[in-house]
């Protein structure tokens, strides 16, 4: 692997931390009562207990309830839901009640091995139906680029829970994947084929990868604009890493930033992808700059921290890790918008990388690393919660949603 590869990698994917499973920061805020009751009648125990701590699960991070076992059925909601094989399928009804009223009945069926899926739609369909805050991301996939051995990564396809793993791309270095649609039927990745970094697009619907360029030093697709038809790329064809902007229908490549150092990361921001917003060290340290399409003005965003090293977008908001002063290897992520002085702590401590908002901007998933393991953590940004989910096996090096 070459220096600026891993000089990259290492902006992206370094360092270590260990944290409890969830944390609570609003603790005072009284939310309604929900009673899950299973009426399945299901011979398999295991799939049987499993679903339920998923549903329960699920409920808990939607953060619009608060789980009970039993209670005044007639002033609480009720999930009630029956779940049973079908040969190769699952099939699942779910009824939400409040009291003695019926506010949803839905049916649902889903392959064996995607269950979890099953629960986080059911889940997200019935916050809808009572008309709560939506957790509409609950449902997507992951991305998730797992390293396996030393110069070896996979790339994962999962829920956010990490309880369904696919494996789409195995062999070799495979990095930095990104959702091309939102259908969630197409993605980019970097692949390292003979020293050439590489990127590729996937298509899951025929399973099926198509070259779309490559360049000396790397070559990383870090964001897509809203139709879909161009892509923010990082490459280095002459040492020098900047932000480039590919048209997917024409072919076209057009250089974005100019300048004599390390451009990288670069996104999309606003509603009509005219603006974007990138990692420079151009003030002798990562941090956040914002650019105009067809301007090389490269404008300061972030004026804390001396090592704000990645960046999301939703709408005007961006999402950012940036390292602690005077705190030796504490990362924290910040929310702000490019429209105010607003401003943003998400996390508390340890370290809290590669920060990625949901479909919706209600929600954050980033790295999480816990001592000798990594970790996908997500935040409900409104409900002030984090909760963490351990990768067992690998270590995650990068994530999209």
């Amino acid at each position: 692997m070459n220096k600026l590869f891993f000089i990259f990698l290492v902006l992206f994917t370094s360092l270590w931390a260990e944290d409890p499973i969830i944390d609570v920061i609003n603790k005072d805020i009284a939310l309604p009562k929900i009673i899950v009751k299973d009426k399945s009648n299901l011979s398999d125990e295991n799939l049987k207990r499993n679903f339920y701590n998923i549903l329960v699960n699920d409920l808990k991070v939607s953060s619009n309830f608060e789980i009970v076992n039993n209670g005044n059925e007639s002033t609480n909601y009720i999930f009630e839901y029956s779940l049973s094989k079908n040969t190769n399928n699952l099939d699942l009804n779910v009824k939400i009640k409040i009291g003695n009223i019926e506010k949803s009945n839905k049916n649902y069926s889903s392959s064996i091995e995607q269950y979890p899926f099953l629960a986080h739609k059911s889940v997200k369909d019935s916050v809808n139906a009572l008309g709560l805050a939506p957790v509409d991301w609950m449902d997507h996939k992951i991305l998730i680029s797992r390293t396996n051995s030393s110069k070896k990564s996979q790339i994962i396809m999962a829920d956010y829970t990490l309880t369904y793993q696919k494996i789409i791309i195995e062999g070799g270095l495979n990095l930095f994947p990104k959702w091309g649609n939102k259908e969630q039927t197409l993605f980019y990745y970097t692949a390292y084929d003979s020293d050439m970094p590489t990127l590729y697009s996937y298509n899951l619907k025929n399973n099926r990868a198509t070259k779309i360029l490559s360049s000396e030093g790397m070559v990383v697709a870090s964001d897509v604009s809203t139709d879909g038809s161009k892509l923010l790329v990082t490459m280095a064809p002459k040492d020098q890493p900047d932000i480039y902007l590919y048209d997917l229908n024409n072919k076209k490549l057009e250089k974005l930033t100019n300048y004599s150092g390390i451009d990288v990361n670069g996104n999309f921001i606003g509603n009509d992808d005219s603006k974007i917003v990138y990692v420079s060290d151009r003030l002798g340290y990562p941090n956040i700059f914002i650019q105009t399409l067809g301007s090389n003005i490269a404008e300061q965003v972030v004026f804390h921290g001396k090592n704000n090293s990645s960046v999301s977008t939703y709408k005007d908001f961006l999402v950012y890790s940036s390292r602690e002063p005077n705190q030796f290897g504490v990362f924290n992520i910040y929310l702000m918008s490019i429209k105010s002085d607003y401003i943003r702590q998400l996390t508390a401590n340890g370290k809290n990388l590669f920060p990625r908002f949901s479909s919706d901007g209600g929600s954050v998933v980033f790295i999480k690393y816990l001592g000798s393991q990594s970790a996908l953590g997500v935040i409900r940004v409104n409900a002030n919660k984090a909760f963490y989910f351990p990768l067992k096996l690998g270590k995650i090096q990068s994530i999209d949603w």
